[in-house]
């Protein structure tokens, strides 16, 4: 039977759904205290570390987001699980932002972590299933086997450290990576890390960039399926806060295709005051 497959917690789901509720009624209301009763620690410290990073304010940019929370109103839990001191709960069904449109069937994945005072909101996941018509399909006809064997979509067991708090960044950088065939793991200035796998994609730095010297590492592995002769890029833009001011470069390493990969670096690269001029706008 597919409900045999599929995770099945009641009594814990209907506590985590408090503790979402709570927590997105801070969201709503923009109330700090209720967002701190209602967040895991270690996520607070990343939203305030990214925050620090974007030279936003906080707490005021804790709410400071596109879109309201979702509601799980009219949406089918079809997973409630726990490993440990972790639990997810999985949804499926139209996932109301609030932005207009008529919503597609989707799925809604939300991460508790239990602390000394309970269970606590860590993060939710929305996840298309627009690539994959078959499973929405199935997912639509009550067969959410789907959920049960996918692996990223079961907790972990592994509560998340407290990471490290960042002071505001002077600048503000993100690393971009291309990297077709391959995994890339970035280091910047040994605090922000960085996983790119077969990605076109950019990450913001935590903690930016500063003046002088920046440290960068990296390491490259290949991926089933990879020729090993892909292009590769890896780069660090600073970007003003100034508009109208363009990203600056800072830092690259290329290959094109076909061409060797050195497939580990460690290193520094300059942010002068030149650089810092052109960021300001000067």
């Amino acid at each position: 039977m597919v409900a045999a497959a599929v995770g099945q917690d009641v009594a814990l789901q209907g506590q985590l759904e408090k503790v979402y509720a709570y927590w997105r009624n801070a969201m709503v209301q923009k109330e700090y205290a209720t967002w701190t009763k209602a967040t895991a620690a270690h996520r607070q410290m990343i939203v305030k570390n990214r925050l620090h990073s974007e030279r936003r304010l906080f707490p005021q940019g804790v709410f400071d987001v596109p879109a309201a929370p979702p509601t799980l109103a009219g949406l089918k839990n079809v997973q409630s699980k726990r490993n440990g001191r972790t639990a997810k709960l999985v949804y499926f069904g139209k996932i109301d932002f609030g932005v207009g449109g008529d919503p597609t069937e989707n799925l809604l994945v939300v991460d508790f972590v239990q602390e000394n005072t309970g269970w606590k909101y860590d993060m939710a996941e929305f996840v298309s299933l627009s690539a994959l018509p078959e499973v929405r399909e199935e997912m639509t006809k009550g067969d959410y086997s789907y959920v049960a064997k996918t692996r990223e979509l079961a907790p972990t067991g592994v509560v998340p450290p407290i990471p490290m708090a960042i002071p505001v960044a002077k600048y503000i950088a993100k690393v971009y990576v291309f990297c077709p065939g391959r995994v890339v793991d970035v280091t910047v200035n040994r605090i922000s890390k960085h996983r790119f796998g077969n990605a076109k994609e950019a990450e913001l730095v935590m903690g930016g960039v500063v003046d002088r010297k920046n440290h960068i590492s990296y390491s490259v592995k290949g991926l089933p399926g990879g020729t090993g002769k892909e292009a590769l890029s890896i780069r660090v833009y600073v970007f003003s806060q100034i508009d109208g001011v363009k990203p600056l470069k800072v830092y690259e390493y290329q290959i094109l295709e076909g061409e060797t990969l050195k497939g580990a670096g460690d290193t520094t690269f300059d942010f002068d005051a030149v650089m810092a001029a052109k960021v300001m706008g000067k």
